[in-house]
């Protein structure tokens, strides 16, 4: 047997891609399952979008390579979008990155910025992927702790207290997944003086802000924030087009060279026609954005009835693509899910996968049809 490369021994397969066998097992086997536990869009792009697709295959040029960097209206549209949406001026010649989704350009900033013996600030709970992308390059992930009583933010006091002398990159994810928490008016503010003073990378990750939220905000806009700071953001919830892997990451034109240096080494470009309808996605109204969240709300009241009947509690200010909810005092999130769909077949997620600050926790995806979740309602009543 050739043995593996050592840093698959720090690493386990992601949750979600072990545990949808067994969903699909279980679909195979002839069981009703409702999948509330992945927050894959079930609902469609703009048409506008699909017919730009389309409309790419004819073009003389949509079976070439691609440019590294994207196509140059792409970059404009990005930079428009941010512009709008954002008040946040950038240069689509350097300070402008698309990416094959936002979770490549996770492992593309930790390849460019992070050597064995580093260590990154990963939130927890948090995205997993932060911290699994860390240990691949032989870094050390550093959990900063959130909590509900302070709103899932970031304790500086408590950070300032740890040894961050081999820090490098701070992970930060705010409308917050998977708790739904908005960042506070400060807290942006406090992050790019945090990375100022101390020399750390801040990325923050931002597929959720359009997602059933009034304020959405970039990082970006604090005055400074582009000398320590990167913003990754994605089209696969905003737009319904998670299969199609488009995403951005913007910041200063020195962080971005450093980035399309790992990137470039990677991949060829994406598809042209992928890139036309990204640029279409892009240039969407406010219309868009409201109609999208007019689905969500409805859908959000039927998961909030749902968590009542788990007898779980729930914050209804957080924003974004699921429910945070917490269990009844002593319950274990892994062991409540499990069991729920054994007994219910109905799929959510633990808290713990997000990590330690998980448990109690579980998280609810609002990726399913309203008779889908009316039907889960009544299995449980």
């Amino acid at each position: 047997m050739i043995e593996v490369a050592n840093r698959l021994q720090t690493v386990e397969e992601y949750y979600f891609s072990k545990k949808l066998r067994e969903v699909s097992a279980l679909i195979a086997s002839g069981k009703p399952i409702i999948n509330l536990g992945i927050g894959s869009p079930d609902l469609q792009p703009p048409q506008k979008v699909i017919d730009a697709l389309v409309e790419g295959f004819s073009s003389p040029v949509a079976h070439k390579y691609q440019s590294y960097q994207g196509l140059p209206e792409l970059r404009e549209a990005i930079c428009s979008f941010y512009k709008t949406h954002f008040k946040v001026s950038l240069s689509p010649l350097i300070e402008v990155l698309p990416l094959m989704g936002s979770k490549e350009g996770i492992m593309h900033i930790s390849m460019a910025y992070l050597n064995e013996g580093d260590a990154a600030l990963i939130p927890n709970p948090g995205y997993p992927t932060y911290q699994s992308v860390t240990k691949l390059v032989g870094a050390e992930p550093m959990f900063y702790e959130l909590d509900a009583a302070n709103n899932w933010q970031p304790d500086f006091e408590a950070l300032e207290k740890q040894d961050l002398s081999k820090v490098k990159i701070m992970w930060v994810n705010y409308p917050h997944m998977p708790t739904g928490a908005v960042p506070s008016a400060s807290v942006y503010k406090d992050l790019v003086a945090f990375g100022k003073k101390h020399n750390i990378l801040i990325v923050n990750d931002n597929p959720y802000t359009f997602i059933l939220n009034d304020d959405p905000r970039s990082i970006l806009s604090v005055e400074g924030a582009k000398e320590v700071c990167l913003e990754l953001n994605s089209l696969s919830k905003t737009f319904n087009m998670a299969g199609w892997r488009v995403g951005m990451v913007v910041g200063d034109g020195q962080h971005i060279s450093n980035v399309l240096k790992v990137k470039s080494n990677m991949d060829s470009g994406m598809f042209y026609g992928i890139q036309k309808g990204a640029i279409e996605a892009l240039k969407c109204t406010d219309m868009w954005f409201s109609t999208l969240n007019s689905v969500y709300k409805k859908r959000r009241d039927l998961v909030w009835q749902l968590a009542d009947a788990l007898n779980c509690t729930y914050d209804k200010n957080a924003v974004g693509l699921f429910v945070w909810a917490k269990l009844a005092e002593g319950i274990e999130a892994e062991q409540f899910i499990d069991k729920v769909l054994k007994e219910n077949h109905l799929f959510i997620t633990p808290g713990t996968i997000f990590g330690t600050k998980g448990e109690g926790y579980i998280r609810f995806s609002l990726c399913g049809s309203t008779e889908d979740l009316e039907e889960a309602i009544a299995r449980f009543k």
